[in-house]
């Protein structure tokens, strides 16, 4: 599938089901295969990029039967290839953090997207514990080449809010002499402290306004089943859609609404859209809900500060929204847009031009004013979550939207076209 068109008429009605979180089974897989023991993981994301670490995880020793994973307990066997983690960001910085430590070498590389990403936000910190890690452009880009060893940690002061940074350093301390003391500007998704907390390992907090997690070294996390909640990222092309659609009323199933990830739900609460949580619970340790959401009138928001890492990857579908609603809405502190699988501030631009919509782009950010866009034909530069953004889109323009370049979709989503079908028909 090359491009997906997407024409208006008909609302989202009934109830879907997105598939699974793909922060959490990413780092279901990594933490399992890490650990001493055997474990199930149900309800795991089926993307390219999950199948991308869980490649890897088999590569190095851990074992996959079915939904059953068997770790290492610790001891990673030297990979006999080079690692392809594909087109998956997640999969390179969190092996970078656990093949640090590791007492032999290995190469990581992906296909040319993930190529161009930068990587410095994880090796600089991992070199900086003792760990030689080195790539194109000095260090900076994959293939990334480790030659792992002993490591020693200490207090680290992230300059980003990044769940992945996070995760690569709290693995390497896993691993290393000292004691881990890390600290960010807000608080990131926070899944790898859950899952790894319920896996035995110590991870205490620390004083401040965003206390500092401390994680002390020499600790082998013990294996533990884990259900999988619905991916929020996912979902939120559904709500959009429905908000934006006149007569939908749509339930989206099973929804992870971990605070550190639910920003999205706070916006378009913000901006009107009609979401109504149902049956909280949690699951592995993971707040999920039901979500209820119904056509409404949106209106134009502010979108920044301390809940753009808690909603970074919704930023293209919250704008396609912003352009339905009434009044202008300005996104910025969102600079690390910049680095995704594209450039996500200039393809949302771009996009929301090339489909009629007012738009300016700002370097951390853009400003969308409310005038519904007439439709056209987009290119999605190969990102998953802009070819989505602009299909939701075309539910809601008068002619449509032509999205091109969207083979990516299958990333995260690979049913979202058929999925958006059924709830149409």
């Amino acid at each position: 599938m090359s491009e997906l068109r997407v024409s208006p008429g008909g609302a989202l009605r009934g109830r879907i089901r997105c598939p699974g979180d793909k922060s959490i089974s990413h780092r279901a897989l990594v933490f399992n295969g890490l650990a001493r023991g055997s474990a199930r993981v149900t309800g795991l994301l089926d993307a390219r990029d999950v199948q991308s670490t869980a490649g890897c995880m088999q590569a190095l020793g851990a074992r996959i039967d079915g939904d059953r994973i068997t770790g290492v307990a610790g001891r990673f066997t030297e990979p006999g290839d080079v690692l392809d983690c594909g087109n998956s960001g997640t999969t390179m910085r969190l092996l970078c953090g656990l093949l640090a430590s590791q007492p032999f070498f290995s190469v990581l590389t992906g296909d040319v997207h993930l190529r161009r990403r930068p990587m410095r936000r994880v090796t600089g910190p991992l070199t900086a514990m003792g760990a030689r890690l080195d790539g194109r452009d000095g260090g900076q880009r994959a293939p990334i080449a480790i030659r792992g060893g002993a490591l020693t940690c200490g207090p680290y002061d992230s300059p980003v809010a990044s769940g992945q940074v996070k995760a690569a350093m709290i693995l390497a301390a896993l691993s290393a002499q000292g004691t881990l003391r890390y600290t960010e500007p807000v608080r990131s998704r926070d899944h790898t402290e859950r899952m790894l907390r319920a896996m035995g390992v110590q991870i205490d907090e620390g004083e401040g306004a965003v206390p500092a997690l401390i994680v002390p070294g020499g600790q082998v996390p013990e294996a533990r089943d884990v259900e999988v909640p619905g991916d929020i990222s996912s979902a939120a092309f559904f709500l959009v859609a429905a908000a934006i659609t006149p007569g939908s009323d749509l339930i989206v199933e099973g929804v992870g609404v971990n605070p550190t990830r639910a920003g999205v739900l706070e916006v378009l609460e913000r901006m009107g859209a009609n979401i109504e949580p149902l049956d909280r619970r949690v699951v592995s340790g993971e707040p999920i809900a039901d979500l209820r959401v119904r056509h409404s009138a949106l209106r134009g928001v502010e979108i920044g500060g301390a809940v753009i890492p808690r909603l970074i990857d919704e930023v293209p579908v919250l704008s396609v929204a912003a352009a339905f609603a009434e009044g202008e809405t300005v996104v910025r502190d969102a600079g690390e847009l910049r680095v995704k699988e594209s450039d996500r501030i200039a393809a949302t631009v771009a996009g929301l031009q090339a489909i009629g919509g007012q738009v300016e782009e700002r370097p951390d950010g853009l400003v969308v004013a409310g005038a519904p866009p007439a439709g056209g034909e987009v290119d999605a530069r190969g990102d998953h979550r802009i070819a989505m953004a602009f299909a939701v889109a075309g539910l809601a323009a008068p002619g449509g939207t032509l999205v091109r370049d969207v083979d990516n979709i299958a990333t995260s989503f690979p049913q979202f076209p058929s999925l958006l079908e059924r709830c149409r028909a």
